[in-house]
């Protein structure tokens, strides 16, 4: 895809995540993710941060957000070559589990994590 009328080009639907200025951090660690876009909030520790993941962007406002601003926690499911390493990889982190990886019924084996105030549903498809 490479429509002009959407940012870099891709990712029409863009989960839009607000947390602690090491959240991009944590997402490069944890799922791969890489930087393609940030800007630095020049008055405090902040800023505005797009990562792509996979075939994805995530928009991330990371740091101090002003006050006149409301945020929003979000959960955000993630698929992954390989699940296991991804929830051991984001607990040693930090993150706080919700469920280990378990297989499905329905042909994926997932599991779930809280970080900095989001919840990560994480899954590899087995029926491939």
């Amino acid at each position: 895809m490479s429509e002009s009328y959407v940012r870099h080009g891709y990712g029409t639907v863009r989960p839009y995540l607000y947390g602690a200025y090491e959240l991009p951090g944590f997402l490069a660690d944890v799922f791969g993710a890489t930087e393609i876009e940030r800007h630095e909030a020049g008055d405090r520790r902040a800023a505005h941060v797009e990562l792509k993941l996979g075939d994805s962007v995530l928009v991330v406002e990371a740091g101090e957000i002003p006050p006149e601003h409301d945020t929003t926690e979000a959960s955000v499911y993630v698929y992954v070559e390989d699940v296991d390493t991804v929830y051991k990889k984001a607990i040693a982190a930090g993150a706080e589990s919700i469920s280990e990886p378990e297989t499905q019924p329905y042909g994926e084996r997932s599991c779930g994590f809280t970080a900095f105030k989001n919840t990560w549903w994480v899954a590899t498809y087995l029926n491939r």
